[in-house]
């Protein structure tokens, strides 16, 4: 058990927060593939369709890339951004600590911060991308502040709590979704959906910035209020990292080594095949919409608990080869991590002006041939490794951060 005193630092000691590169690593590949994932809806909006529908031509490289996408990177990427994120919480309250008297002076702090973060959603998701997820850790964020300074079992506690929530929340919906399209025509249903798709596709691809506007409106509207069905999930996620750091398995992975490999096996070995059947039914269904079923609706209600498998392999194996320190990691992805929140938002603008017929429009060429929009990710990631490691070159954060810290550090103390 770890006391309160025993991760408070003195008020008067000016102790720098340390870095660490595997994890800012973790983060870079976090940033990374939830671009893979959010790039589509650039295209195709945030209906029930994600990845569009496929053209009766479609390539096989066409369809590999939908399959493989949502076999190894839907709802993979935005656990592990939000299990850091609860991370951050952790290691940014005790550098807090360390410049300010108390415990309620830093969660004071680290509110301002988060009200902060908030208004930045609400901005991003309104006028730029609305499946903004700041929206979401600025708000449900509140709910852990009262934790900073906190014990560590009392942080297992909560962690036990929402777990036991939101696994009855998945039960829910799963038996909810066996009986949920048992009076629906099927073809009905394909052609609400095909034709959902179709016209946020048109809004984004083709309309004018006012039609751009009131469909982007109304889907942040949309993901906002699904969003609420993910709290329990997110508080889930943020509460393990706090945790992941208390106990040390994030901030010293080798003496826990054999934790991260019992982690890695049994990730893989439920997450593989499960999300192999995710990839199947989002390829058959988007291959053909009539083909969406109570099945279909059943694997996508159990997707955040398959998906956390397979995204807590993906940490586990990060974490296990921060034993051999690679330097290719640390060069190439450790400063889009350090960087993560200035890559997120730069990564919505460059999607609107790429994609987007406000911009270049390139949605429309993605739509006949979705393959396409491999080059274009490998081009965003090329373009924001660039920039990340010149711009840490000279500054110590990313812009965004920066603007953020000198807000936050203008607090009352």
């Amino acid at each position: 058990m770890q006391s309160q005193a025993s991760i408070a630092t003195p008020a008067n000691t000016m102790q720098a927060p340390v870095r660490h590169a595997h994890i800012d690593v973790l983060r870079g590949v976090a940033v990374f593939g939830i671009l893979v994932v959010n790039i589509w809806s650039f295209a195709w909006g945030f209906g029930s369709l994600r990845y569009g529908v496929l053209p009766d031509a479609a390539t096989l490289a066409d369809r590999a890339t939908v399959f493989g996408i949502a076999f190894l990177a839907e709802q993979k990427f935005y656990p592990i951004f939000a299990f850091l994120f609860g991370a951050s919480f952790a290691l940014q309250t005790a550098s807090f600590r360390s410049r300010l008297p108390d415990w309620s002076s830093v969660r004071g702090r680290y509110r301002r911060r988060l009200a902060a973060l908030l208004l930045l959603g609400i901005m991003h998701g309104t006028l730029v991308w609305a499946g903004d997820i700041l929206t979401i850790y600025g708000s449900v964020g509140f709910l852990i502040v009262g934790l900073a300074g906190a014990r560590r079992s009392s942080v297992g506690i909560h962690l036990w709590n929402w777990s036991v929530v939101w696994l009855v929340l998945i039960a829910c919906n799963a038996a909810m979704a066996l009986t949920a399209y048992a009076d629906s025509d099927p073809y009905t249903l394909g052609a609400r959906l095909a034709g959902e798709a179709r016209s946020a596709h048109v809004a984004y691809a083709y309309g004018s910035l006012g039609q751009h506007f009131i469909q982007r409106l109304i889907d942040y509207l949309a993901v906002s209020m699904n969003s609420l069905f993910m709290v329990p999930h997110v508080l889930v996620l943020f509460l393990l990292g706090i945790f992941a750091v208390r106990a040390g398995w994030l901030t010293e992975p080798l003496r826990h080594a054999d934790l991260w490999r019992r982690v890695r096996a049994s990730g893989y070995a439920v997450g593989i095949p499960f999300n192999l059947l995710w990839a199947w039914v989002v390829l058959t269904e988007t291959a053909n919409p009539f083909n969406a079923d109570a099945f279909g609706l059943t694997v996508y209600s159990l997707l955040p608990l398959g998906g956390s498998f397979l995204a807590a392999a993906y940490v586990a194996s990060i974490m296990l080869a921060a034993a051999g320190r690679p330097a290719w990691p640390q060069r190439w992805l450790a400063p889009v991590g350090r960087m993560a929140l200035t890559s997120y938002l730069t990564q919505s603008v460059i999607g609107v002006v790429l994609l987007q017929g406000i911009g270049l429009g390139w949605a429309r060429h993605v739509a006949a041939a979705p393959a396409l929009l491999l080059p274009v990710l490998a081009l965003i990631m090329l373009c924001q490794v660039l920039f990340s490691r010149w711009w840490l070159s000279g500054h110590a954060q990313g812009p965004v951060e920066s603007m953020m810290s000198r807000y936050v550090g203008r607090g009352p103390s």
